[in-house]
């Protein structure tokens, strides 16, 4: 399978990938639905209700003890997949990442045509005024961050019960459907919309880089179960 997802990456000029938690994970950074992962812990309340709108909106210091606690890791490095990417990137293969996390790890290995379909940690805006601030604008406060107007500042992610960025996908559904190759890593295809995204793909070959079964592994021409990191780190010259 590796040689001949080799020769498929040689002989492609329009791939795209998308990507899921699982690529990140050897960043060490959690997958939320793993064994390990934030939905396995306890809290005080659950995870997908702490990260939802209304949650913010009404428990906003709540929110940010376990934002800060569970959904930033500043000492996450970007892995083999990472950088393979962007390798492939830039010698004019690789066309798009679009993923479904919000580390900004892609960027960091040097991607730069990257759809964050669900934001990112790195972004941070004032709900008041607009302003935009980096990550440090959390990090290194306490309570709940403020902007310099008075406003709360908000971090620019989907949070449950949000709509992802129109442009963004607009952006990605378009990407994908004009891909020969779409290479999927990382990802159970059971968040939805962001998976209904690889029904609009028409090339020619998919390949799925996952450790356990997807519902898109009939449709796949290529299937590798090891860690992603391991074959594109193998597969990308």
């Amino acid at each position: 399978m590796y040689e001949e997802l080799k020769a498929l990456i040689e002989s492609s000029n329009n791939i795209v990938f998308f990507g899921g938690a699982g690529v990140s994970t050897e960043s060490g950074i959690p997958d939320f639905r793993s064994v390990d992962g934030l939905y396995n812990q306890k809290y005080k309340y659950p995870p997908e209700r702490i990260l939802s709108h209304s949650f913010f909106m009404s428990n906003t210091a709540e929110f940010y003890d376990f934002y800060r606690d569970k959904m930033i890791c500043t000492s996450a490095k970007p892995n083999k997949a990472h950088i393979a990417l962007a390798k492939l990137e830039q010698q004019g293969k690789l066309r798009a990442v679009v993923t479904q996390n919000i580390d900004g790890l892609h960027q960091a290995a040097g991607s730069k045509k990257v759809y964050e379909l669900h934001g990112s940690v790195m972004r941070n805006y004032c709900m008041r005024c607009r302003k935009f601030y980096d990550l440090s604008a959390i990090t290194e406060s306490t309570g709940i961050p403020k902007c310099t107007c008075g406003g709360t500042i908000k971090p620019d992610v989907v949070l449950y019960e949000e709509g992802l960025d129109d442009s963004t996908v607009r952006q990605a559904v378009r990407a994908i459907s004009k891909a020969q190759v779409l290479i999927i890593g990382g990802t159970s295809l059971n968040v939805y919309p962001a998976a209904g995204f690889l029904n609009y793909f028409d090339g020619e070959k998919i390949v799925l880089l996952n450790k356990s079964e997807t519902l898109f592994d009939e449709r796949a021409d290529i299937v590798i179960r090891d860690p992603i990191g391991q074959v594109l780190g193998e597969c990308v010259p």
